[in-house]
């Protein structure tokens, strides 16, 4: 049920959010977001580790609004401080990843071969395995990468430095013509 109030402050537009007002946490996206966008990066220093970092950030604050107490706090202090965080979190975890320049140099990459391996594990008779085959290289390993590791799209355009919306287009497309191929 959405409280469809305008709200004018953050701490009653995080109580909104969570009574389940999403025009509450578009308020806060709204009067935020650009702000949000410009910490994210100056700590991630890369726009689409930034764009990601916000919304997880968003799904968050959606999540846990109900955990806002305003007597530890500001409103936009505890706003900002998950985006902080989030970032935080990404560049501690980031110093495990090896940014790569091309596919060779990411086959040399230990999880490299552990996306690569889990593909030869696939029975060759499947028809999973023909389909997977039947895409280029790249595209296997993107998709791969996201559905056997784990990555975001931001983790694998990161790896392979090429622009979080290419990467999202040609795994969309990969995996628009991983289900033709399975139909």
């Amino acid at each position: 049920m959405s409280v469809n109030v305008r709200v004018n402050d953050l701490d009653e537009a995080l109580a909104a959010c969570a009574k389940g007002d999403r025009a509450a946490l578009r308020e806060i996206y709204d009067r935020e977001a650009g702000q949000l966008m410009a910490l994210a990066q100056r700590i991630v220093r890369r726009r689409e580790l930034a764009e990601e970092v916000v919304q997880e950030a968003f799904i968050r604050i959606w999540t846990h609004a109900h955990q806002y107490k305003a007597d530890r706090g500001s409103a936009r202090g505890w706003i900002y401080a998950i985006v902080r965080n989030r970032a935080l979190n990404l560049l501690r975890d980031g110093r495990r990843e090896h940014t790569v320049e091309n596919m060779d140099a990411l086959r040399e990459d230990g999880q490299a071969d552990e996306v690569m391996a889990a593909w030869q594990k696939l029975d060759r008779t499947s028809r999973l395995y023909e389909c997977l085959a039947a895409l280029d290289d790249v595209k296997r390993r993107g998709i791969l990468m996201a559905y056997v590791e784990g990555y975001s799209h931001g983790e694998i355009a990161g790896r392979l430095r090429i622009p979080l919306g290419t990467t999202k287009s040609w795994l969309r497309r990969a995996l628009s013509a991983l289900r033709e191929c399975l139909a």
